[in-house]
């Protein structure tokens, strides 16, 4: 791809997409009402395959019709965007009864608390079901195919920074065995002809929050050494990537069924985040005051890396009005190039099977929304 046409595009999204109701009850009447819910992982029920690939060749029509340059399968043969690929591996597991200290909020307050993810054995890579959805995916469409990770620094913050000790008294043992599988997936991705990936991770961008930095210093780490940590081990996950595949790094503060989980801009990580990190381009959250202002942008390493400005929301159904977000993309262009800037939700819009409170409509609406206004900043740039 050319520097121009090179992720991410100018009009580009995060990648889940709502869950058709047939296949949220597809899931349930084939794997049953626990499982459906509840369990995680691949299946190999032929029945419910036949309905994902269905609705999967609908969500990539979906995209291609409305002239996104790259598609995602919607992540729709995953019960969650992260857990699905790390429970496949040996030696996690995950407490999901919400006990964990994270916890999900909207403007009411707290609504539920986050699953805790457990390390019970030594980390050792399985074949997850990333690489077989992905290979689908790219047999069915007729643009660049997209696949989306989580970053291995945010399986390490789910864990609340708890290492094991009786199974990695050394740390520096822990990040090698995790960063060893990431390298082995990415391995089987790329032979399987991937040349977009993301990396999604909520981690850094908690970082950014004063009450989530105490939690980090909870751990008895300081937040900025953390922050170091992390970039480290996302170059180090990403070494042998070849050069000719595009890695973008997603960022937000939590997003699931319309909750979130942390806020403050991204003053306190930004130039880690944009001139320590190994990646060709960002989605960053940018649809609320949450996410603080354009001014971290101005850190962005010239004539390089592109930001997807996440100014569209997925977690609610209103529409953004065209000239909002050409006033808004105006505003960020005085802290980053235009060239170097692109147009996107703020993240997802299915975290989890539920998913977030907007219909399908919406959903389409919004996409449509951001090929549109893409079209009209960067069609000359």
């Amino acid at each position: 791809m050319s520097a121009t046409d090179a992720p991410p595009f100018r009009a580009d999204h995060v990648g889940s997409l709502l869950r058709p109701q047939r296949l949220k009850d597809a899931r349930e009447k084939f794997l049953g009402p626990q499982t459906a819910t509840g369990n995680l992982g691949p299946h190999r029920d032929a029945r419910l395959k036949e309905v994902e690939d269905e609705c999967v060749r609908e969500a990539v029509a979906m995209q291609e019709r409305l002239g996104l340059g790259a598609v995602t399968d919607g992540e729709f043969r995953r019960r969650s965007w992260w857990l699905e690929m790390v429970l496949g591996w040996e030696g996690f597991a995950a407490d999901r009864t919400g006990s964990a200290a994270l916890k999900w909020r909207n403007d009411s307050g707290v609504t539920q608390g986050f699953s805790n993810l457990n390390v019970t054995g030594k980390i050792r890579w399985r074949e997850s079901s990333v690489v077989e959805a992905f290979s689908f995916l790219k047999r069915n469409t007729r643009v660049v195919p997209k696949v989306t990770l989580p970053a291995p620094n945010c399986v390490h913050y789910y864990m609340g920074g708890r290492i094991p000790r009786h199974l990695y008294p050394d740390a520096g043992a822990f990040w090698a065995d995790l960063v060893a599988c990431y390298k082995t997936e990415l391995a089987a991705l790329v032979a399987a002809g991937a040349r977009y990936i993301q990396l999604d991770d909520t981690s850094i961008a908690f970082i950014c929050d004063p009450e989530h930095r105490d939690y980090v210093r909870s751990w008895g780490m300081d937040p900025q050494d953390l922050l170091e940590l992390y970039a480290d081990q996302i170059n180090a996950v990403l070494e042998d990537v070849p050069p000719e595949v595009s890695v973008t790094l997603h960022q937000c503060r939590g997003n699931r069924e319309g909750n979130w989980a942390a806020q403050g801009g991204y003053d306190p990580v930004a130039e880690v985040l944009f001139n320590r990190i190994d990646v060709d381009g960002y989605f960053l959250e940018y649809d609320t005051a949450r996410a603080g202002g354009f001014e971290p942008l101005r850190l962005l390493p010239r004539g390089g890396k592109r930001v997807a400005l996440g100014l569209v929301s997925s977690k609610k159904p209103d529409l953004e009005s065209k000239h909002v977000l050409l006033r808004r993309i105006e505003e960020a262009a005085r802290f980053a190039p235009l060239e170097q800037l692109a147009l996107s939700p703020q993240c997802g819009f299915a975290s989890s099977i539920q998913g977030n409170p907007l219909t399908q409509a919406d959903q389409e609406a919004k996409l449509r929304r951001i090929v549109e206004v893409a079209g009209e900043v960067w069609e000359t740039v």
